[in-house]
C-alpha cells in the first residue's frame, strides 16, 4: 500500500503565469488545460510514479496548519500518458524513445483550476511540510503576466512518393477485406531557428487560436505537447462521457463558406460512414460496462479552427466497479485514430508506417484520488527537444478514399501543432 499526503489550498491569479515562473525548478511537467472549461491541471516535479491506483491511499489536510482551508480535501491528482500502441516492437524516434515507460505520475506540486476553484496541490510521501506551501505561495503571488514568444522554423518535407505507397498499401488492405478503415498518419521534422522551451509551446498553445485541451509531458530536456479537439473519455462518479469524432472537412475563409463546407461534409457517404465506423465502437462500449447509454443517431458539426469535424457526443452511466481507466482501456484506440477492426489496423500500421507513433494518437490525461478525471486523445501534436522536433498528423481511409486530398487533410491539421511556434 503506497499513502500519499496531499496539501491543497487556494490561490489567486492565473495558474498559467504561475507556471510560467516556476517551471524553471522543476524538469519533469505535466499539463491537461481545456481551453474551453474549468478542467485545468499543470503539475510540476514527480513525486513518484506507480504502475496501479489500486492500492493507494491518500490523506488531505497533511496535518493542522492547514485543515479547514477551502479545498483541503482536494484529491491528489496522477497524470497518465499512454502511447499509442505499446507494444509495438519497432523503435521510436530518438526523441519519443527518451520518455520512460511510467503508468501514473503523481508531481511534487499541481495547480488546479476547476469548477470549485483555483488551487495549489502539493504531495508528497510524508506529511507536507507547511515552509513549502507558503514558499509556492508566495511565489505563485508574485508570477509575472506570461508572454507569447514567436519561434522561427523551418518545416522539412515528407516523400511523397512515400505517402503515395503507404495510400496505395492501406487501400490494397481494404480492397482485400483485411480492414474497412486504417488511419494513416504523418511525421515532419521541424528546425526551429533559435532554441526554445517547452513553456514557448505552451503559452503560445494556450493563448493562441488552438481550440481543444492542450497537452504536455516534458522528461528532462525532451518534451510532447500540443492541443487536442477529442475527448476519450470522462468521468465523474458514475457519470460518463466520450465522443466520436471522424470526418473533415476545411474551416473556411467566412461564416458562411464554413456553413457550405460543414452542409457538404454532413451529406458526404465517405466521411459519414468513416465517422459510423467510430460511433459503433464506442457505443458497444458503453454498451457492455455501462447503462443508460445515450448515443445521438445523427452527428453534429465541432468548428476548429483550419478545420470542421462530424462530432457525435456520447453519454452513460458506469456500472458498480468500472473505473475511469478501464474505461480508457477499453476504448482506446478507437476506429478514429488506428481503423476497424482495430486490432487488424493496428498491425496493418505496423507494416505500413515508417515510424512507431509514441504518444501520438494516444490516451493522455489524469484521474484523482477519487477516481475521477478525464483522457484525451493526444492528436495534433509534436516531440520537441529544444531545438527540433517532430510533428504529427493523421487521416482516415476507406475505400473511397483519394490520395491527394487526404495528404491535403494531413496538411490543415498540421497547423495546429506548429501554431505553437507562434507564426
Amino acid at each position: 500500500m503506497t499513502r500519499i499526503y496531499t496539501c491543497n489550498v487556494p490561490i489567486e491569479g492565473d495558474i498559467v503565469d504561475a507556471f510560467c515562473w516556476l517551471q524553471k525548478g522543476f524538469t519533469d511537467q505535466f499539463v491537461y488545460y481545456d481551453k474551453a472549461r474549468a478542467c485545468r491541471y499543470l503539475g510540476l516535479g514527480r513525486c513518484i510514479a506507480l504502475p496501479s491506483l489500486r492500492d493507494v491511499e491518500w490523506e488531505a489536510g497533511s496535518g493542522a496548519h492547514f485543515v479547514g482551508e477551502a479545498g483541503a480535501d482536494q484529491p491528489p491528482v496522477f497524470f497518465s500518458l499512454n502511447r499509442f500502441d505499446a507494444t509495438n516492437p519497432a523503435p521510436a524516434d530518438e526523441l519519443m524513445a527518451s520518455f520512460p515507460r511510467l503508468r501514473f505520475m503523481l508531481p511534487e506540486i499541481v495547480l488546479i483550476e476547476n469548477e470549485r476553484g483555483r488551487f495549489l496541490q502539493v504531495n508528497s510521501l510524508g506529511p507536507v511540510y507547511p515552509g513549502r506551501v507558503e514558499r509556492f505561495t508566495r511565489m505563485i503571488a508574485e508570477a509575472p503576466v506570461r508572454q507569447t514568444v514567436a519561434i522561427p522554423y523551418t518545416l522539412e518535407p515528407d516523400s511523397r512518393e512515400a505517402w503515395n505507397g503507404e495510400m496505395d498499401a492501406a487501400l490494397a488492405a481494404i480492397a482485400a477485406g483485411r480492414v474497412s478503415k486504417v488511419v494513416l498518419s504523418r511525421r515532419l521534422r521541424v528546425q526551429a531557428a533559435h532554441p526554445f522551451s517547452s513553456k514557448d509551446l505552451l503559452v503560445n498553445l494556450i493563448d493562441g487560436d488552438a481550440r481543444g485541451t492542450v497537452l504536455l509531458y516534458r522528461y528532462a530536456d525532451v518534451f510532447f505537447c500540443g492541443c487536442t479537439p477529442e475527448l476519450l473519455v470522462r468521468k465523474r462518479g458514475e457519470n460518463v462521457e466520450s465522443m466520436c469524432l471522424a470526418g473533415t472537412c476545411p474551416a473556411g475563409a467566412t461564416p458562411a463558406e464554413s456553413d457550405a463546407l460543414a452542409a457538404a461534409l454532413m451529406a458526404d457517404e465517405k466521411n459519414r460512414a468513416e465517422h459510423d465506423y467510430v460511433v459503433q465502437l464506442i457505443r458497444s462500449v458503453l454498451e457492455r460496462v455501462c447503462y443508460d447509454v445515450d448515443v445521438p443517431a445523427t452527428p453534429e458539426i465541432m468548428r476548429l479552427a483550419h478545420v470542421q469535424h462530424l462530432f457525435t457526443p456520447a453519454r452513460a452511466r458506469a456500472l458498480e466497479g468500472v473505473t475511469l481507466v478501464d474505461l480508457m482501456e477499453d476504448l482506446h484506440p478507437t476506429p478514429a485514430v488506428a481503423g476497424t477492426p482495430v486490432g487488424e489496423a493496428k498491425m496493418l500500421l505496423r507494416a505500413i508506417e515508417p515510424y512507431n507513433r509514441g504518444f501520438y494518437a494516444g490516451a493522455c490525461g489524469f484521474v484523482d484520488g477519487a477516481g475521477d478525471g478525464e483522457f484525451s486523445v493526444a492528436l495534433r501534436t509534436g516531440v520537441f527537444d529544444g531545438e527540433m522536433g517532430y510533428v504529427y498528423g493523421g487521416c482516415g481511409i476507406v475505400a473511397e478514399s483519394d490520395t491527394d486530398a487526404e495528404y491535403e487533410e494531413i496538411n490543415l491539421k498540421l497547423r495546429t501543432i506548429l501554431s505553437a511556434f507562434g507564426s
